[in-house]
C-alpha cells in the first residue's frame, strides 16, 4: 500500500471527482453536481480527500465537520481496486483529520442496500446504530 497516497482534493480536481462517483459510487445525491462540490471544497478545503495509485484516483471519502460532529460521505472506491485497503486508508486520513479538529465519534452515511460496502465500514470499527434514521427534506 506504500504506493497509496491521500490528499485533499483541490478545485482542479472537481470534474475527475464528480466523474469517479458515478463508477465507483453507489447511488447519487443532489449534491452530486460541481456546483455543490465547489462549495464543499471552498467552505472547507480539507473536507474532500482523495486516494491515488500512481497519479490515478482510486478512492475518496467526504470527512465533513461542523465543529461539533464529524460526518462521512461519499467513501468510495475504484471498483477493480476494491479489498486493497484503500477504504481503510481513506478512514484513516478522516479520522486523523477529525482528532486534529476536537472530534469524538465519527457518523457515517452508508445506505442499507449497499452490502457490499458494509464490511469495510465494519473492519475500519463502524456499526450502525438501529435506534436512528435518517430524516430528510430536500431544500430545492
Amino acid at each position: 500500500m506504500s504506493d497509496l497516497r491521500t490528499r485533499a482534493a483541490g478545485p482542479a480536481d472537481l470534474d475527475a471527482v464528480l466523474a469517479f462517483w458515478k463508477t465507483a459510487a453507489e447511488g447519487t445525491s443532489i449534491s452530486d453536481d460541481r456546483d455543490g462540490v465547489e462549495r464543499l471544497v471552498a467552505r472547507d478545503p480539507a473536507a474532500l480527500i482523495l486516494a491515488e495509485r500512481d497519479g490515478v484516483l482510486v478512492g475518496t471519502v467526504i470527512a465533513g465537520f461542523d465543529g461539533w460532529r464529524c460526518h462521512l460521505y461519499r467513501l468510495a472506491v475504484r471498483p477493480d481496486h476494491r479489498r486493497q485497503g484503500i477504504a481503510g486508508a481513506l478512514l484513516g486520513a478522516a479520522e486523523e483529520r477529525f482528532l486534529r479538529l476536537g472530534g469524538r465519534r465519527g457518523d457515517a452515511m452508508v445506505l442499507d442496500r449497499n452490502e457490499s460496502a458494509h464490511p469495510a465500514w465494519r473492519a475500519a470499527g463502524y456499526a450502525p446504530e438501529p435506534q436512528w434514521s435518517r430524516w430528510v427534506k430536500p431544500l430545492a
